[in-house]
C-alpha cells in the first residue's frame, strides 16, 4: 500500500487560541470575526503581527509586518498580546487528541503536526474521510478549526495543507501535481527562501513547475546542494519518515519581551521569577532535571548578552533555578533599559539518575523545610512537593489558578465614612 501522511495546521493559531481563550473568560466578542491580530502593545511597541483574522488578511495585512503598518490599513484594528504559555495548553490538547487516532503522530511546531495514516487506513473508509473526521474532532471539542493535508509524503502534505483555508481538507498525490501545485508560484515552495526566489528568478524559473522541468545540474551549479533538494521538492520526491519517537529535550527555556522596558533590579526578578517558574514546570513535565542555568539580557538598542553557570547539584525546582537567575542577572546586567529576558536550561539529565549532592544543598534544603520535617526529608524535598502540587493545580485549572503573592495587586483603601 502506497504510503500516506496527514499534516494538520491549525488555523491562524495564536489568534484562534487567544479568542476560545477569552470567550471562555466571559468576552462576546470574537476575535476571529473582526478584523483582529496577535502581536505587542501598539502603545509601547512597534512590534509584529504574528496571527491575523481572516478579514484582518481581506485587508491587505501580513504576517510579519509591523503593527504600525497594520494600523494605516485598518485604524480600527483589535491587537491582542501574545500569551505562548496558553498556546503551549492549546498545543498539548492538540497532540494529545491527535494521538487518540494513532500513536504515529510527529509535532512538527507548536500548531503543526504530521500523521502516518498508513497504519490506520484499513478503519477507515477513505484517507479524506479520517482526515474529515479528525478535522471535524478538533473544532468539536478544542473549539478552533485546522486544514489537513493529504500525501503521499511529508512535502505534499504540508503544501496540500497550506490551499484554501480555513477548516478545508485537501490531497496532493503524484498525479494530482501538474494541475494542483505546479502553476503556484515558486515563492511557495516549501523550504525556498526570498534569496533562493530572487535568483530563480534571475533564471527565468516563475512557477513551481518551471522549477520542476529545469536540468537538477543548473540548479545544482547555482545552488550547490539546496538546488537539488528544491528540484527535488518541486517534483514532489520527499522520503523523510514521520518520527513518532519522543525525542530527549537538549535544553529547556523561556524568554519573554516586555510590554516596557525594565529599569530596575526588583522588576527584573519579578520577570525572572515568572520565566524560572514556566521553566521548572517544563523541565518537571520532561522529567529532567537541568545542570546549567543560562540568562539571556536583550536591551532597548536590541544588543543580546547571555551569561551561564553549572549548578552544584542538577535540579528542576523554581526556586533553585530562579536564584541562580537572578545572581546570574546581577553579574551581567549592566544598568540599561532590558527589552527582553530570557531563561534556558541545558545539560539535561533524567530526573531518575543518581545525582550527587553536596553540603550547599543540605545547606539550601533547610532553608526551605521546618524544623519538624528536617531529619525525616531529603535536601529540598518540601520544595518538590509544593512545585509537583502547583503544577497539579495549574494542569487543572490553567496558570492563574495559583499565583505568588509578590504578584497581587494590593487592594484599594475602603472609604471611611
Amino acid at each position: 500500500m502506497e504510503r500516506i501522511i496527514f499534516h494538520i495546521d491549525c488555523n491562524s493559531a495564536f489568534l484562534s487560541w487567544t479568542s476560545i481563550d477569552r470567550l471562555a473568560h466571559g468576552e462576546t466578542l470574537d476575535l476571529r470575526t473582526i478584523p483582529s491580530i496577535i502581536g505587542g502593545d501598539q502603545q509601547n511597541r512597534h512590534g509584529v503581527v504574528l496571527a491575523k483574522s481572516v478579514s484582518a488578511k481581506k485587508l491587505g495585512i501580513r504576517t510579519g509586518e509591523p503593527i504600525v503598518n497594520a494600523l494605516k490599513k485598518c485604524p480600527t484594528l483589535i491587537i491582542a498580546p501574545p500569551d505562548h504559555s496558553l498556546y503551549q495548553k492549546y498545543s498539548d490538547q492538540l497532540m494529545s487528541l491527535l494521538s487518540t487516532f494513532t500513536n504515529d503522530l510527529e509535532k512538527f511546531s507548536i500548531d503543526e503536526a504530521y500523521l502516518d495514516f498508513t497504519p490506520i487506513a484499513p478503519n477507515y473508509p477513505s484517507p479524506v474521510a479520517a482526515a474529515n473526521q479528525i478535522k471535524d474532532s478538533v473544532h468539536e471539542k478544542l473549539g478552533f478549526t485546522v486544514n489537513i493535508g493529504i500525501a503521499p509524503n511529508k512535502l505534499l502534505a504540508k503544501m496540500a495543507s497550506d490551499f484554501e483555508k480555513p477548516n478545508k481538507v485537501h490531497t496532493l498525490f503524484q498525479e494530482e501535481i501538474p494541475l494542483k501545485m505546479w502553476p503556484l508560484p515558486v515563492n511557495e515552495l516549501y523550504m525556498t527562501g526570498k534569496a533562493s526566489v530572487e535568483k530563480l528568478y534571475g533564471l527565468g524559473i516563475r512557477t513551481i513547475g518551471d522549477l520542476a522541468a529545469m536540468d537538477p545540474a543548473l540548479l545544482v551549479s547555482h545552488f550547490k546542494s539546496h538546488g537539488k533538494t528544491m528540484w527535488e521538492y518541486a517534483n514532489g520526491i520527499d522520503n523523510t519518515p514521520v518520527i513518532s519517537a519522543k525525542q530527549i529535550a537538549k535544553g529547556i527555556g523561556s524568554s519573554t519581551t516586555l510590554s516596557k522596558n525594565v529599569e530596575n533590579e526588583e522588576e527584573a526578578n519579578n520577570v525572572l521569577l515568572n520565566l524560572a517558574d514556566t521553566v521548572a514546570a517544563r523541565l518537571r513535565q520532561e522529567k529532567q532535571l537541568a545542570a546549567t542555568v543560562i540568562v539571556e539580557i536583550k536591551y532597548s538598542n536590541f544588543s543580546s548578552f547571555s551569561h551561564q553557570s553549572k549548578l552544584l547539584t542538577p535540579s528542576y525546582t523554581t526556586e533553585v533555578i530562579y536564584h541562580q537567575a537572578c545572581a546570574l542577572f546581577k553579574e551581567l546586567w549592566n544598568g540599561e533599559p532590558i527589552r527582553l529576558l530570557g531563561i534556558r536550561t541545558s545539560n539535561l539529565i533524567p530526573d531518575d539518575a543518581p545525582v550527587q549532592l553536596n553540603l550547599f544543598d543540605f545547606a539550601f534544603g533547610q532553608t526551605i523545610k521546618d524544623t519538624k520535617n528536617s531529619v525525616s526529608d531529603p535536601p529540598g524535598e518540601k520544595q518538590k512537593r509544593l512545585d509537583a502540587a502547583m503544577d497539579s493545580i495549574r494542569k487543572k485549572y490553567g496558570k492563574q489558578a495559583v499565583v505568588r503573592g509578590r504578584f497581587l495587586k494590593p487592594s484599594a483603601p475602603e472609604n471611611k465614612q
